[in-house]
Formats: C-alpha cells, structure tokens, sequence
C-alpha cells in the first residue's frame, strides 16, 4: 500500500457496511478517500473516528444521489477541482427491492438498474477519464459485486437484483478487455461477497424485519454455503 499513500480514492456506498470498512482500511492506509452517499451523516462520524484515531489519511465525505447522473458529474467535477482526481475507484453502492420478475414494480425495477448498473458504469467512465487526463497509467477499478452475479438465488425477492449483478459480472469483464485495448496498466477487479452481516438485507426487507434477521441467523447456523469470487486483471 505504500505507492498509494497520499493518492485519492473514491468509494461508492460509504456511509454503511463493506463501503464503510473499505474507506476506514484506505484512510488508515493513508489514502485521500472521498466516501459519498445519500445521507453523508454516518460518513461524517467515520471521518472524525478515522482523525481520532490517528490515520495518516482523510476520509472526504460527499453528498450524492447516484441515481441521478448529474449529481455524479457534478462530485467528479468536485474532486477534480479540489483533489486533481480519482486514482481508484471503488463501486461499492448498490440495493435490493423486493420486486420479483412476474409481480413487480417497474420503479422498484429501474432504481436497481440506476444504482446498480448505471451508476457503477458513469464513475468507471468519469474515473478513467480522470487518470487518462493525469497520465495515471497504474490506477484501480474495483467492483463489488455478489454471489448473485454469478448464480441465480431461489428466491423471487432478488431475481431481478441478481441480474443486475450479472450485469456487473458481464460489465467487469467488458471494462478489463477495453482497457487491454487501450494499452494501459490501469486495472479492473471484481469482488463477488456471499451474504455479509450488514444493514443491507434490513434495508432489502424493510418490511420484514424477521426475514432480514434469519438471511444472517443462517449464516451463523451454517445453513448457507457460499463462496466469494474474484476477478482481477
């Protein structure tokens, strides 16, 4: 980690679970990390924990709606201005409705596809562009993905989700053969998690509590076998 001390790193999602950590490692590592999202609150708290703590870098809060692409223009023009640029890109953020393929909401549907999806591809398009303004030939494009993009789960709440997530899968891989194309060093990963213990499947089952708490009681319990999977290039 040595080579990135003082470097920027954007992470998508920031304010809660894998997001949250990611930044907390990277602003212990030194790193420059401006955390976005929705609500910047708890990213606020992680900011002052990371100064209190003592951590060489500094963790950037940035309010962001990423399913409005404006808003995403307007954060990279931001960073630009205030931080030269993005030298790694972490797309972290992403949800889950309960909108199965036969019964759901178009809404329900088109919001995964905006944060998911769109939103995952504007920051790795806006991020490139950044490092190839900057002549940033070693920079980083992480996905975070799920075991979801890479086998469909048996249940009609997370069909539609899964294929967002094999969008990601097929969008990892799309990105790492243009950059192959383009001659450069800059590299792309995608991390596919099984289930974490995060606030994500309260937030999926907002209005099933009990459901959320037993998606984790399984893992605890070993009822669910998963194993993530990682692509790098």
């Amino acid at each position: 980690m040595e080579r990135w001390k003082g470097r920027v790193a954007l992470v998508t999602g920031a304010s809660v679970g894998i997001g949250a950590a990611v930044a907390r490692a990277l602003v212990q590592q030194g790193m420059r990390v401006v955390g976005c999202a929705r609500s910047v609150e708890k990213i606020e708290k992680l900011a002052a924990e990371c100064q209190s703590a003592g951590y060489s870098g500094t963790l950037i809060p940035y309010k962001c709606d990423l399913s409005n692409e404006e808003e995403i223009l307007s954060m990279f023009s931001a960073i630009k201005t205030q931080h030269k640029g993005v030298d790694v890109c972490i797309n972290n953020a992403g949800l889950a409705h309960n909108e199965p393929l036969l019964s759901g909401k178009t809404e329900g549907w088109r919001n995964m596809i905006d944060v998911n999806v769109l939103a995952l591809s504007i920051c790795t398009r806006e991020a490139y562009k950044s490092m190839k303004e900057r002549n940033v030939d070693d920079g980083h494009i992480i996905n975070i993905n799920s075991m979801g993009g890479h086998r469909m789960v048996p249940s009609a709440d997370e069909h539609f989700y899964c294929a967002t997530k094999y969008a990601v899968t097929a969008l990892t891989e799309g990105i790492r053969q243009e950059l192959r194309e383009a001659n450069t060093h800059i590299r792309a990963t995608c991390i596919s998690p099984g289930i974490v213990e995060t606030e994500f499947a309260f937030r999926h089952h907002n209005s099933d509590p009990e459901k959320a708490a037993s998606v984790y009681e399984s893992i605890k319990i070993g009822d669910v076998q998963m194993r993530p999977v990682e692509q790098v290039s």
